[in-house]
């Protein structure tokens, strides 16, 4: 992957309007997380041949994440023909970012020879949520964070899946930890 800077929302749209799928970072220069997922993609850069992703601080520059609709930093933003598809929130870790850019799923992850899925059911307002998220990070585990407060069928979801509507909700393989029970996510990452 080339990392190309960008500096408006117009040039991003003039560079990806005719492309079936491209990326987009945006991060927030100074803060912690954001720079943790500016350096995996700029790890994952070195390791890939082939595609590009715009880089966007919002510090700088203003206008992309308004007119993409992103309330917060980092977001990887998947862009078809200009337009966000799909936005994976936080710093994830090389493996995540090869994975993506590679075609394959962001959210399988291995752990010894077992292939895991992990999604995490969230809302911003939620401590135990960034408290979970920021462990997963630290394990080098990938995942697929849902924010609840804004996905009325991802919450509906949820509750079916676990009778509960409480957060955070952690999806492993199908089976559902309600809250952070760190004894029982490591037991089924196998960490």
């Amino acid at each position: 992957m080339k990392t190309i800077d960008t500096e408006s929302f117009d040039h991003l749209l003039g560079a990806t309007r005719e492309k079936n799928r491209e990326w987009l970072l945006l991060y927030r220069s100074g803060s912690e997380l954001s720079e943790c997922a500016l350096r995996s993609l700029i790890d994952t850069e070195a390791t890939e041949e082939t595609g590009y992703v715009y880089i966007a601080d919002v510090n700088r520059t203003r206008d992309i994440h308004t007119r993409l609709g992103v309330d917060s930093v980092p977001v990887l933003v998947e862009l078809e023909k200009g337009s966000a598809k799909r936005v994976y929130k936080g710093c994830n870790g090389t493996g995540f970012y090869s994975s993506l850019f590679s075609g394959g799923s962001a959210v399988t992850v291995s752990q010894g020879k077992e292939s895991k899925s992990v999604t995490v059911y969230t809302t911003p307002s939620c401590s135990w949520c960034t408290t979970l998220k920021n462990y997963l990070r630290e394990k080098g585990i990938s995942f697929r964070d849902i924010d609840v407060s804004k996905d009325q069928k991802a919450a509906e979801l949820m509750v079916k899946k676990s009778g509960q509507q409480g957060v955070p909700q952690t999806d492993i393989n199908g089976r559902i930890i309600v809250g952070f029970d760190k004894k029982s996510i490591d037991q089924m990452l196998g960490l």
